[in-house]
């Protein structure tokens, strides 16, 4: 692992270059190394990144309510924006990874890369404070907090699917959530959807409601 690379990709230097090792240690390496993993600083890591995006939300878009606040967090703070935020930065670069994820290229695992994101804005944190978090965090997301603005006001995968599929009257529409992994802390949820029984498509997410939009959008993109 290149620290120096990497202080200079992400334009910050760490004052305790453990906590940034720390931060890119999958539970892989940390279990066959007998140390700490970056779970923990994902934890923390979450946290801060929706108290800096509902900040920035709330400072800089006066027009939107709350309930489009928090539709455009939650679909700024979630494993589909953090994983470019990890690509732009080639953060699998770094990753260390245990022989098995090695193995099943788990470099370019956009779950493993997006919660690498987390643990880093974490160690930030506890590094050099708040400033310097959130200094990363709008440096590397405004441009999706902006797009997220603009399109808060459309309909959802759900609603469209929905709609669609009763053009021709009334069906059943069902959501299940078929697969759980990960600790309490960083779920990763599957969820399908049925038409009268009849399965459609799955999907997966952070949440249980970001899986169901998965399987919705899926669902649409086969009908088409």
């Amino acid at each position: 692992m290149n620290i120096e690379e990497l202080e200079k990709e992400i334009n910050y230097t760490f004052k305790n270059k453990e906590i940034l090792k720390t931060a890119f240690t999958h539970t892989s390496y940390a279990n066959e190394k007998n140390v700490e993993s970056n779970e923990k600083l994902e934890f923390l890591g979450d946290s801060i990144l929706e108290f800096i995006s509902s900040k920035y939300l709330y400072l800089h878009y006066k027009n939107l309510h709350e309930g489009e606040m928090t539709k455009v967090r939650a679909t700024v703070v979630c494993e589909k924006s953090l994983h470019k935020v990890a690509k732009k930065h080639n953060f699998g670069e770094f990753l260390l990874l245990g022989k098995s994820e090695i193995i099943n290229m788990g470099k370019n695992r956009p779950a493993i890369l997006a919660d690498s994101v987390e643990a880093l804005i974490a160690g930030m944190y506890l590094d050099g404070g708040l400033e310097v978090a959130e200094k990363f965090i709008i440096e590397n997301l405004k441009d999706e907090i902006e797009f997220a603005t603009k399109h808060v006001g459309t309909k959802d995968y759900k609603t469209v699917l929905q709609e669609k599929l009763q053009q021709e009257g009334e069906v059943k529409i069902e959501y299940t959530i078929i697969n759980e992994t990960g600790p309490d802390h960083n779920k990763s949820f599957e969820a399908q959807v049925a038409v009268n029984n009849q399965v459609l498509a799955s999907g997966k997410g952070k949440s249980k409601k970001e899986a169901e939009m998965q399987a919705a959008k899926k669902a649409l993109e086969n009908l088409k």
